[in-house]
């Protein structure tokens, strides 16, 4: 494996973080995590060396087996280690006015909810940007791969996706490593969806369980406007998610779902705020997530009603299934309301496999093993099926069926 170059005004992590507050797990929404356990130190940037062909052609595979899965799509772009080294555009989204293209970073507009935030915005060389202006319908995904190669690297890939008003699009981000890759990978991901707009958005987290990822995405929804937001987190050593849902304009509507496994001494972290700023405003939450062996999983979500939130209606659920006896989750759902018509509703549920669908299939012959799979396979189908964007399920179902199929030591 290659080692990052130490070179440039910020090479070393540490250097970028001077003068600011690591987060603490004192604070509500750092509570429960590893966040203690990341050594900035341990990391420097990318240097000016540029991109190892190797690695450009090991994401060109990735990115050609997205595009096999996913079917028929409007453009791809391929990043090495936060690096932008190629993006293109189908003659159909071209004349259709969808434009990509590798921009300068605006970090005044960086929407800095953390220090991991700011630091992206330090590290990042530019950022990727996908912009729909006013009416442009492109129906076909736009596929992103981003793939981490090199050792004790910090990568800050950042995609910012704009939309006009009355525009489509659909966006698959996926991250992936090179091998065992160590790093720290802090993606940040922000959407503006104007007035009767709509955003398909998928990313598949698929990176190293020797690494940490903390990682950002950011909506917020004009008018009428939709935001169709889905994960699935299934690699990293700590692997966190922060979802920002920001519900901007009258009857802006918001739709967010993630499954997430975990296996050996992984630990996913996700947390999720639903802020309804305006009336007519409507979010749903669907997560769902197993952890196997010594795997954690820690799951805060706050719905937030805002004074001019009248006619809100919010709902949020997340259930996690615990595999094994040393398998640990966490799942905290919150409400802070500050108008009286509204709607809100939210479950949460930390558990094992169902003891009577467990036994209904083995009292039919099932191997314990066997039936356990199925019922665990089961419980993802449901948000499988919720991806907005058809055939991710084939890239997502076979990564799920091997973290299911018996675990780490």
């Amino acid at each position: 494996m290659s080692t990052a170059v130490d070179s440039g005004p910020f090479a070393h992590l540490g250097e970028a973080l001077a003068g600011r507050q690591l987060p603490s797990t004192e604070a509500e929404e750092w509570r429960y995590s590893r966040v203690t356990s990341i050594d900035p130190t341990r990391f420097v940037r990318r240097g000016d060396d540029p991109v190892d062909e190797s690695a450009s052609s090991a994401a060109e595979a990735i990115a050609a087996e997205a595009v096999a899965s996913i079917g028929p799509v409007s453009g791809v772009a391929v990043v090495v280690d936060g690096i932008v080294v190629r993006s293109e555009l189908g003659s159909t989204a071209v004349d259709a006015g969808l434009r990509v293209h590798a921009a300068s970073v605006d970090r005044a507009a960086t929407d800095a909810v953390d220090v991991f935030v700011e630091v992206n915005a330090v590290v990042a060389d530019a950022e990727l940007r996908i912009e729909a202006p006013r009416g442009v319908r492109a129906e076909e995904p736009f596929v992103v791969v981003h793939l981490v190669t090199l050792d004790g690297l910090v990568v800050a890939p950042r995609v910012r996706i704009e939309l006009g008003d009355d525009s489509r699009v659909a966006v698959v981000e996926v991250h992936r490593s090179l091998g065992d890759v160590d790093a720290l990978v802090l993606p940040v991901a922000s959407c503006d969806i104007g007035r009767d707009a709509t955003l398909r958005h998928v990313v598949v987290q698929d990176l190293s369980t020797e690494l940490d990822v903390v990682a950002h995405v950011s909506a917020t929804v004009g008018q009428s406007g939709t935001y169709d937001g889905w994960v699935a987190a299934l690699g990293g050593r700590y692997a966190r998610l922060r979802v920002d849902c920001r519900l901007g304009g009258r009857g802006a509507a918001g739709t967010l779902a993630a499954l997430y496994a975990g296996i050996g001494d992984q630990m996913h972290d996700l947390r999720t705020f639903q802020d309804h700023l305006q009336r007519d405003t409507t979010s749903s939450l669907s997560f769902k997530g197993a952890v196997d062996d010594r795997a954690h999983a820690v799951y805060t979500g706050l719905i937030r009603i805002h004074p001019d939130g009248r006619g809100s209606n919010a709902e949020q659920s997340n259930r996690i299934m615990t595999l094994s006896d040393d398998a640990w989750a966490e799942s905290v759902p919150n409400l802070e309301i500050e108008h009286n018509d509204v709607r809100c509703a939210h479950a949460s549920t930390v558990g094992p496999v169902d003891a009577d669908q467990r036994f209904y299939l083995e009292s039919r012959g099932v191997p314990a093993e066997v039936a356990e799979r199925l019922i665990v396979a089961g419980f993802f189908d449901e948000v499988l099926e919720r991806s907005p964007v058809a055939g991710v399920a084939g890239l997502v179902q076979p990564r799920l069926a091997e973290l299911l199929g018996g675990g780490a030591s």
